[in-house]
């Protein structure tokens, strides 16, 4: 293998020994892969970001779990295994990547080839996220916490992988940090173009993994852009929020009548178009580049409808506070698309927001869709694409209804 071209961060990492408080042992004890500052009661040392923290029961003594500490984030320490004693090792970091592999084997027997190797907490890798595209590997990090463990982590992904080019993406914080890292450099082997053409069971995308959001694309609604697909045979489709084009581009290549993407980002709706041209469509495919909002009104205005209606808006609620006008612009969607969705067609309603939890995004749906003047029934309810596995609560942040209206 060649050289991983990433400074060497590997330093003596102490051992910190952390007792909590009531609430934060019993989440502990529970499985939860965050603790909190606020928890922490007792610590033997002053720990750094990277540190192995063992937590100890109060009562006993007892082992119940080992994290890595970050001085950086309120989430002082990072949860890597709960339970009997275990070493933080190479062995102890691919058995965890293999475990991940293998929960990703039955989509990888799909014609697909792109996949979330690694999904963060919920893989047991916090802070972490590794995306496969064809050859190329994404690994995002959100944590320094990894820094000492990254070489290593990103030579046992590309083995099990079998990826052959690896890019460096890092979160806001980290870019702005002296760590001797470049997001969006490539630290293992060649990239001939930022732009990687990739399958998602059969259909053609492409992502920018420089330059792109996130690792260059959103993989968590695939199972979603499949079925709206299958759904869109001969139909004519809207796709709100369309960003690169997801939802449109399976509509294309299952051969609907007319699609239209619409979204604030023009560059974005370039991409879409693209994404569209690499598959073989008989269809009509049309952009708008405006605000969702103002511009579904300007079509509901125009008396234009569509047998198929999705709308996958970003998050609205970064924070807690957030969340009453998240619920508010959920709402003013739901009845939005319902005004533009044909009679017998389908409405289809998702959000992204992980502090607005599934019962409350469906509740409201089903308020703004009853002051509707015609009859619907919610067909199915989805969540993330199988390699986006829900390891805790908060992992659980991707919802989705299919709305069959009257």
């Amino acid at each position: 293998m060649s050289r991983i071209n990433i400074p060497d961060f590997k330093k003596s990492t102490k051992r910190l020994a952390v007792k909590l408080n009531a609430s934060g042992e019993r989440s502990v004890l529970q499985g939860h892969p965050w603790v909190f500052e606020s928890s922490i009661e007792k610590i033997n040392k002053e720990g750094q970001s990277g540190d192995i923290s063992v937590i100890f029961r109060k009562r006993d003594n007892a082992f119940i779990g080992v994290g890595l500490y970050d001085a950086a984030s309120p989430i002082r320490i990072k949860m890597l295994h709960h339970g009997e004693p275990k070493t933080i090792n190479s062995a102890f970091f691919k058995s965890k990547i293999d475990a991940a592999f293998k929960k990703r084997a039955e989509l990888l027997k799909t014609n697909t080839t792109s996949y979330r190797l690694l999904f963060g907490e919920n893989d047991g890798f916090p802070g972490l996220i590794a995306d496969v595209y064809a050859n190329v590997l994404v690994v995002k990090m959100y944590s320094e916490i990894w820094l000492g463990y990254i070489k290593d982590i990103t030579e046992m992904l590309i083995n099990v992988s079998k990826t052959e080019t690896v890019v460096m993406r890092l979160s806001r914080n980290l870019q702005q940090a002296d760590f001797g890292l470049v997001d969006g450099a490539v630290i293992y082997g060649t990239l001939e173009n930022e732009v990687v053409k990739f399958m998602e069971h059969g259909v053609h995308f492409s992502a920018n993994v420089i330059k792109g959001h996130k690792t260059g694309y959103f993989l968590d609604h695939r199972e979603n852009r499949r079925r709206v697909g299958e759904l869109s045979t001969g139909k004519t489709v809207l796709d709100v929020f369309s960003y690169a084009g997801g939802f449109s581009v399976h509509a294309l290549a299952n051969q609907a009548k007319e699609v239209t993407s619409l979204d604030i980002s023009k560059q974005a709706l370039e991409i879409a178009l693209e994404n569209g041209r690499l598959n073989h469509y008989t269809g009509k495919h049309h952009i708008i580049a405006g605000d969702a909002f103002a511009e579904m009104e300007q079509l509901i205005h125009s008396g234009k409808t569509f047998d198929v209606v999705v709308i996958d808006p970003p998050s609205f609620a970064k924070q807690q506070s957030e969340v009453p006008l998240a619920k508010k612009k959920y709402a003013q969607l739901a009845l939005l698309g319902e005004k533009l969705t044909t009679k017998g067609g389908m409405l289809v309603l998702a959000s992204c927001s992980s502090r607005i939890i599934a019962d409350a995004f469906f509740d409201v749906n089903k308020a703004s869709l009853s002051k509707a003047k015609r009859t619907y029934k919610l067909v199915l309810k989805t969540q993330h694409d199988t390699d986006h596995p829900i390891g805790f609560p908060e992992g659980a942040y991707l919802k989705c209804g299919y709305y069959q209206l009257d």
